[in-house]
């Protein structure tokens, strides 16, 4: 009996003492934060665990997004029986072990189970496979949670005997949310710049916003403490009363600031337009520094890399285009490394497209091209297909006269034949047209289909 009493107490206290993230972990859906797409009322994946018909799934997505969160919501509301495994320290072994018992619990008892499968991506594939027959029969419910590409680090057959949702970052709207729980469970109060600089550095990662909340309630309570005991050795050396001390810990953004180790450069919306507005101007202008510069200033505001990445993805093409088609792979590749590796590092790869781009030959050629080519397109009159051109594989094409008269460029030893393309309306316009600029100069456009001398160069 002594004993039952002094594990609750030791629960207890454990329970008081977990960081604020464990202790504001939500219990049901309505608690979780963000992933709307697929928990908002309605949506397949919340109506299948309110039903508890929830089959095997791969839950994937970055850290702090709910995937463990979610895993502890089904098992609170689930008849069925639940377990937990994490791939980091699980051998096959346990797996089989789980498996063991989910023959006998559903064979004595008609109870199914669920194995929560932490860090799926880390089984290898025996270990996969070792789970493999108990999904495909239904032995148990699968409920795999990664960071990682499932694509790549989940066996093919046991991710096509599950089911796939994605979570996605936690917006701000979000993370300022859970900020503001975290702040009344500490019974404490912040700066609307405190928050939003909390959640600005958060990355999406709602374990992080909870986190650094903690940290940052606890370094306000200590700033404080050392103020009330400074204001108390003023009165004393002036022989009159201390001022009053406020009830209640206040964060200020300096607060916050030391707990994310990240300084806040303030500007509003204004200075967040204006500073891209800089920033995509000074690639443009191939002035690197200026570039690394802004750049610099942007990740220390705490601005989404997200939104940088895609903003140099539009510069690739919009400003350089065919002068260096491979600018664009550089930012492409600039924007998933954000995705994959997350700042800080992810800086380093945002740093390196700067400079790439920056660097690059420049060409708005493409950029003017698909603006006449929009002008023409939207014209009254243009755009019936020419009959050559139309769909000729279904049948009764050919007696509509489809396909006729087209002739098929491989056909020829030059790999290229003279034909109209284009409506006759807009047959004759010319969109783009080669600057001078990197490789661009090396291309010219078919123009004049009749004029051999403008074939595309090889």
């Amino acid at each position: 009996m002594s004993e039952g009493l002094f594990e609750a107490a030791g629960s207890e206290q454990l329970a008081r003492h977990a960081p604020l993230a464990a202790r504001l972990r939500p219990r049901t859906l309505n608690e979780i934060v963000g992933q709307d797409h697929q928990l908002a009322p309605g949506r397949p994946l919340r109506e299948l665990i309110e039903a508890d018909r929830l089959a095997s799934v791969i839950l994937w997505g970055p850290p702090g997004t709910g995937k463990t969160t979610l895993a502890r919501v089904v098992a609170a509301s689930t008849a069925k029986e639940f377990c937990e495994l994490s791939a980091v320290s699980a051998t096959v072994k346990d797996v089989r072990e789980v498996i063991a018992g989910a023959r006998l619990r559903l064979g004595e008892h008609g109870r199914g189970t669920i194995l929560f499968l932490d860090e799926v991506h880390r089984f290898n594939k025996a270990q996969q496979d070792a789970l493999l027959p108990a999904v495909e029969d239904g032995l148990i419910v699968l409920i795999g949670a990664t960071t990682e590409n499932p694509h790549f680090e989940v066996n093919p057959p046991l991710l096509s005997r599950s089911t796939l949702f994605r979570l996605v970052p936690l917006d701000d709207a979000a993370l300022r949310t859970l900020i503001d729980r975290a702040l009344d469970a500490e019974g404490a109060s912040a700066d609307a710049a405190a928050i939003d600089h909390i959640a600005a550095r958060s990355g999406g990662d709602g374990r992080h916003a909870l986190t650094s909340t903690e940290v940052a309630v606890a370094l306000a309570a200590r700033r404080q403490e050392a103020e009330a005991l400074e204001a108390i050795k003023i009165s004393s050396a002036a022989h009159a009363a201390p001022d009053p001390v406020a009830a209640g810990t206040h964060v200020t953004l300096i607060d916050a600031e030391h707990a994310v180790d990240a300084k806040a450069v303030r500007y509003g919306a204004d200075g967040h337009y204006d500073t891209i507005s800089a920033f995509i101007k000074s690639l443009r202008g191939s002035d690197t520094d200026a570039g690394l510069y802004w750049l610099a200033r942007m990740l220390d505001a705490g601005e989404d890399p997200r939104f940088i990445a895609r903003r140099m993805v539009i510069l690739a093409s919009e400003d350089i285009g065919m002068a260096d088609s491979s600018a664009l792979l550089v930012a492409e590749a600039a924007a998933r490394a954000v995705e994959y590796v997350g700042l800080p590092e992810a800086g380093l790869n945002l740093a390196h497209a700067v400079v790439r781009l920056a660097t690059a030959p420049k060409s708005n050629r493409v950029t003017v091209a698909l603006g006449r080519a929009k002008a023409d397109a939207r014209a009254a009159g243009a755009g019936e297909v020419p009959i050559h051109l139309r769909d000729a594989h279904y049948q009764g094409a050919a007696s509509l006269g489809h396909g006729e008269g087209y002739e098929y460029p491989h056909d020829d030893p030059s790999g290229w034949v003279s034909q109209q393309y284009r409506p006759d309306e807009v047959a004759g316009n010319v969109y783009w047209e080669p600057s001078e600029h990197g490789r661009e100069r090396d291309l010219r456009p078919a123009a004049n289909p009749d004029d051999s001398s403008e074939r595309p160069a090889d």
